[in-house]
């Protein structure tokens, strides 16, 4: 038969069978195999051809996804090969082999098989670090992932969240590597021997209202730019405006309103927005189709280390910094205008002490959002001054 949009129309399964080819006439090993199965009846084009003493055959596509000329097309590709002494379907069974073992396919099952062995907190935690921090190695085959690709990423991802971060990272891909040796994914764990980050204690590096000014005003008005400068408004963590939808955020109740797998401590975290906080929201296109406020790809905004190099060949302070620098900045700003640390800490969304918690209910909104509204002010001073404005913070007597 002749394989026509017409006679592919006319095709039926010959009485008494439940797999048919159907070979075209005008080219051989090109046809469409008919088989019935539990969910009805199945048409994929084929490529069949023969090397050696073996008969190869190519899925080419479902009939319904793939026309009859491109179906067609793909075929002549591949009996091309054949006559230069190639086995397409030798490749492609390789190739598929081989994006088996990258490192993002053994990550994926390994997070499978851990979702319902481990607290949800923690499986969160293990899979942003593992698909997000060790991003860079996924189109790594498990064996190329070697002690020097894993301290460079390490190392960068220091520079970027600090060393805590990058030795808390670090531990949960040598957990995984543990994992896929026990699965026979493979043969060694290449974390054993890189080092672990120097901590040094905690960071205490707070900008100075100079430097937060001048961060403000030169950031870039980008997605990268907007990011910080909610940053410096909220008080909020890296990841929590870095993956922020559309769909937390009221408008009309001016607030954040974080799920508990967003946050750290895994509680529902609502963040007043002042008026400058909501002026940058509204700056923003909402891009179609999409629930994510920042990002162009994947689940919202990924390209930190490049965009926070960009700004820091631009922008140079007094020090180095980091964006989790800012979340310290505020809280350390908030102290010093006067809030309550109870209520600095609940901006922060830090749990109080627990005997604290088991008694003292409140959410402290309102006074979580006449903070933020204080800092927000605040910071809209130390920005025109830095521009030369002639303004001061007036404070209550």
């Amino acid at each position: 038969m002749k394989l026509t949009n017409a006679s592919l129309a006319r095709l039926k399964m010959p009485a008494g069978k439940s797999d048919h080819i159907e070979f075209d006439e005008t080219m051989p090993g090109f046809g469409v195999r008919i088989r019935n199965g539990g969910a009805g009846e199945h048409r994929t084009f084929i490529a069949q051809y023969k090397t050696g003493t073996r008969h190869r055959r190519i899925n080419l596509g479902n009939v319904t996804k793939v026309n009859l000329e491109d179906a067609r097309t793909q075929a002549k590709i591949i009996f091309g090969k054949v006559a230069m002494g190639e086995d397409p379907a030798a490749a492609k069974n390789t190739a598929r082999a081989e994006a088996s073992r990258r490192l993002d396919a053994i990550i994926a099952n390994y997070l499978e098989a851990k979702q319902t062995e481990i607290r949800a907190r923690t499986y969160a935690i293990a899979k942003y670090q593992l698909e997000t921090l060790w991003k860079p190695l996924h189109t790594l085959a498990v064996s190329a992932v070697n002690r020097a690709a894993i301290a460079a990423q390490a190392n960068i991802i220091a520079g970027e969240r600090g060393p805590v971060a990058a030795n808390r990272a670090r531990s949960t891909l040598s957990a995984m590597f543990a994992w896929a040796i026990g699965e026979g994914l493979c043969d060694e764990n290449p974390v054993a021997g890189t080092n672990k980050k120097e901590e040094n204690g905690p960071r205490e590096r707070v900008l100075s209202d100079s430097e937060a000014a001048t961060l403000w005003l030169d950031a870039p008005e980008d997605d990268f730019g907007q990011i910080v400068r909610l940053l410096m408004l909220t008080g909020c963590r890296r990841e929590e405006i870095g993956l922020l939808r559309w769909s937390e955020i009221s408008m009309d109740a001016r607030t954040i309103t974080l799920p508990p797998d967003r946050t750290k401590n895994g509680q529902q975290h609502v963040v007043p927005l002042s008026d400058a906080a909501v002026k940058v929201l509204q700056s923003l296109s909402r891009r179609d189709g999409r629930d994510y406020v920042f990002g162009r790809n994947g689940d919202g905004y990924s390209n930190w280390s490049e965009a926070k190099g960009r700004l820091d060949a631009t922008v140079q302070l007094k020090e180095p910094w980091t964006l989790h620098d800012l979340r310290r900045t505020v809280r350390t700003g908030l102290g010093m205008l006067g809030v309550v640390p109870h209520v600095a800490e609940a901006v922060l969304n830090h749990l109080p002490a627990k005997l604290i918690r088991t008694y003292d209910r409140n959410t402290y909104t309102a006074e979580k959002r006449a903070a933020l509204d204080a800092w927000a002010s605040h910071l809209s001073v130390v920005i025109a001054q830095a521009t030369g404005a002639n303004v001061t913070t007036l404070r209550k007597a």
